[in-house]
């Protein structure tokens, strides 16, 4: 018993690993996991105290326990018994095929990452390349709301800015869960893009099975008093004008919803820019009738490597002004004649935000020079007479002056070359044209 044993050196190298890893494994890792989660608890409760809407304990759970109770829901399980018998697979093939939904799905909340990188970097890049305006028709939109209810942010999509341009703006009231398309859904982006609490959508998928494993996790982020924020439109418009609303994501929220254990709020958000960074790629794809973007890495880069240099020499100017307005809320409870007619709701937010796009200086401008051109003087005529004495929240001009408008307008246009000036006459030039309608467009429902 006592005697001593002889062991080859790399048995016992490998013994002495393998008894590392378990006390790693069963000792270590949990107390320190524990460690962590206190003081991940504890951060949380300081920052709720400064939050309008604290975060819901729903996002605090573990991404695991998520997919789980999603999984073992009742009507997925019944997807699945479903998609076995159509596709002729066998149930636990099928289950697997619902587990990788789930797991596309499903984000994996971090406050630290929302709040610290995401909000900072959000703060940095709104601010390095607009002026960042916020209308005045709802200043607090969650003023008056019940904690206990689930908010709902409905925006139009301009651009893939509205992501980080709202996340900004409602830092300080709430952290937003988005519905994201699959173009994010690439590593490592998609990882950061769960870690901030959004989820990805398939928009054309026509499996039931995804279908199912999806309107499931939407119901159970709204049952657990999610905030989220979903585009309406269902993707970056084309053409500027607002696109007719999507009924997806908004009729799987009505699907299963119980008023009585907790109120479900939409809030309109409008949005628009002074240059939208995406325009001329969307305006290509407008014009081919098809949903798929040129925009290579390489042009993304040289852009930005553009824009670097622009800065280093002193001549880079900001985008123009990038501006949200907030409409009123539609509850419900207040309106429960909605929850069986989700067209009716998607059309009646649809208006909301349309009455609320915020007015800005080249979409005006583009708006005049698509009639005819102008001299300098008549523009600022015309801007007069179009908006005269209109002191609308959602009007947001430099300073409130029409002529610093036309200004700021102009050299925006002109720097890009969709204007120019011939002869003391502003006008557009030939690939300023669409561009001019796409800007256009964004207003021309108010004008």
């Amino acid at each position: 018993m006592t005697a001593p044993v002889t062991l080859p050196l790399w048995l016992f190298v490998l013994i002495s690993a393998f008894a590392t890893v378990s006390f790693a494994t069963h000792f270590l890792f949990p107390s320190v996991r524990w460690f962590l989660r206190r003081r991940l608890e504890k951060a949380v409760e300081r920052l709720n105290q400064r939050l309008e809407r604290p975060i819901e304990p729903f996002r605090l759970l573990r991404r695991y326990d998520l997919m789980q109770r999603l999984l073992y829901h009742p009507d997925v399980t019944q997807a699945i018994v479903e998609h076995s018998a159509t596709e002729g697979v066998r149930e636990d093939v099928a289950f697997e095929r619902a587990r990788r939904y789930a797991r596309e799905i499903v984000p994996s909340f971090s406050a630290f990452t929302y709040f610290g990188l995401g909000l900072r970097g959000a703060r940095l890049l709104s601010n390095s390349l607009y002026r960042v305006r916020v209308g005045d028709h709802q200043e607090t939109p969650l003023k008056g709301i019940g904690t206990e209810s689930a908010v709902i942010f409905v925006m139009n999509h301009r651009s893939n800015m509205d992501y980080v341009l709202v996340t900004y703006l409602a830092a300080n009231r709430s952290a937003l869960s988005y519905a994201v398309g699959e173009w994010a859904n690439v590593w490592p982006l998609s990882s950061l893009v769960r870690s901030t609490g959004a989820y990805f959508i398939r928009r054309t998928s026509r499996d039931p099975l995804y279908r199912r494993v999806m309107r499931r996790y939407v119901q159970m982020a709204t049952a657990g008093g999610v905030t989220q924020a979903i585009f309406l439109e269902g993707g970056l418009s084309l053409d500027g004008a607002l696109a007719p609303p999507k009924l997806g994501v908004i009729s799987y929220i009505l699907g299963d919803l119980d008023l009585s254990a907790r109120d479900v709020v939409f809030v309109p958000v409008g949005l628009n820019y002074d240059r939208v960074l995406e325009d001329t790629v969307l305006i290509r794809a407008g014009e081919a009738g098809i949903r798929r973007f040129k925009a290579s890495i390489t042009r993304v880069l040289r852009t930005i490597a553009k824009q670097a240099w622009l800065r280093l020499t002193g001549r880079f100017h900001r985008f123009g002004y990038a501006a949200v307005s907030f409409g009123k809320p539609l509850s419900l409870r207040a309106h429960p004649e909605l929850v069986a007619n989700p067209k009716t709701l998607a059309d009646t937010l649809m208006t909301r935000i349309a009455g609320i796009i915020p007015i800005l200086p080249v979409p005006l401008l583009c708006h005049l020079l698509l009639k005819a051109p102008h001299s300098r003087a008549a523009l600022d005529r015309a801007m007069t007479d179009l908006l005269g004495d209109d002191a609308r929240a959602h009007v947001r001009l430099p300073q409130g002056d029409l002529a610093d408008a036309v200004e700021t307008g102009l050299r925006a246009l002109t720097e890009r070359g969709f204007v120019e000036d011939r002869n003391g006459q502003f006008a557009l030039t030939l690939r300023g044209i669409p561009v001019a309608r796409y800007y256009a467009n964004s207003v021309a429902h108010l004008l």
